[in-house]
């Protein structure tokens, strides 16, 4: 491990105003995402589409990485450049989604647990060699009556401090990404006790795998009420128990801290991280975004497969990843 490298990494990371682009959907989710728009989901399609996101007009302004599936880091853009070629030739680091997805965790219904450690370790010695800077892995807790079990957050807390050990024997920096579902009618003060349970568990882990916290990032849910909750919790209680959630949980040398967007809408997304910001200028990392939808899908809707459309999808997308660079240093 180069603790240095690892620094150097999360630094540019972190750099302000700026936040982490998630481009990694699976190809069946991205096929999912085709579906709801009428276009067909094809390799040349998800080619273009993803072409469509980099090239947007001044997206290195607003993002210093970007989360790549493996088909598309393997990929080359029409011009035969590679993506993750492209993306360090405009300033915006490579890096890449290791894990093969959350599957059914045995023994317990309606749980899962994340997958992809068996042969972790050459594939992140290929990435690295390919010019991967930094990977993600993403747990799923779901709360239920009687659900997240200790078994299910145990089992995944264990496999992300796995997964953080090997990136950072190949000074790749790792994104821990443990996702509280916002699925459900759940209050907030419920979703508060299950992230902590699930951030406790978490760096216990990480502690006995020796990870070094300057050379991680965390990439938590918000503390938010359900989704199906009939009175939602409102952004100024999101943003103070979420900020309290955190500075009690986590480590003060942590490299940084870039959430998910996790099913909320547009406007809470960004609304929410900028309250957090504006309220809370003394925290001891950075905090700041790492969407998908929440930059991408309304640039999806406008672009629906036609050429014609890409200069308007492209600038609806910078113009969201603008937006989300604003509420990363309060200034939305």
């Amino acid at each position: 491990m180069n603790k240095r490298a690892l620094e150097l990494t999360v630094e540019n990371m972190m750099s302000k105003p700026k936040g982490i682009l998630a481009m990694d959907e699976s190809s069946p989710t991205c096929g999912k995402r085709f579906a709801a728009i009428n276009v067909e989901d094809s390799e040349n399609n998800r080619r273009r589409y993803r072409e469509l996101i980099v090239t947007s007009p001044d997206l290195s302004n607003y993002v210093s990485g970007a989360i790549l599936y493996d088909e598309t880091f393997h990929q080359k853009m029409s011009n035969g450049e590679f993506f993750r070629d492209y993306l360090n030739s405009i300033g915006i680091l490579p890096g890449i989604k290791v894990d093969t997805g959350a599957k059914d965790f045995s023994n317990h219904p309606n749980e899962k647990i994340t997958e992809g450690l068996d042969g972790l370790r050459e594939r992140l010695k290929n990435y690295a060699l390919l010019g991967a800077k930094f990977c993600k892995w993403r747990a799923v807790i779901t709360i239920n009556e009687g659900i997240p079990s200790e078994a299910c957050i145990l089992s995944n807390a264990h496999a992300l401090a796995r997964y953080a050990s090997l990136c950072q024997e190949n000074n790749l920096v790792p994104i821990v990404e443990p996702e509280v579902l916002i699925n459900g009618e759940h209050s907030i003060e419920v979703c508060d006790t299950v992230t902590r349970a699930t951030l406790k568990c978490l760096f216990e882990q990480l502690d006995l795998f020796n990870i070094y916290y300057e050379g991680i990032i965390l990439k938590p849910s918000m503390v938010i009420s359900g989704d199906k909750n009939k009175k939602r919790a409102d952004v100024n209680t999101v943003a103070e128990m979420t900020i309290n959630c955190l500075k009690e949980m986590c480590p003060q040398k942590l490299g940084g801290i870039a959430f998910l967007s996790g099913g909320q809408t547009d406007e809470e997304s960004t609304s929410h991280l900028n309250k957090m910001n504006k309220d809370n200028s003394d925290l001891p990392w950075r905090v700041t975004f790492s969407y998908a939808r929440a930059i991408q899908q309304s640039a999806l809707n406008i672009w629906v497969g036609k050429d014609s459309n890409i200069k308007e999808a492209q600038l609806m997308l910078s113009g969201r990843a603008k937006l989300c660079s604003a509420a990363s240093v309060g200034e939305l």
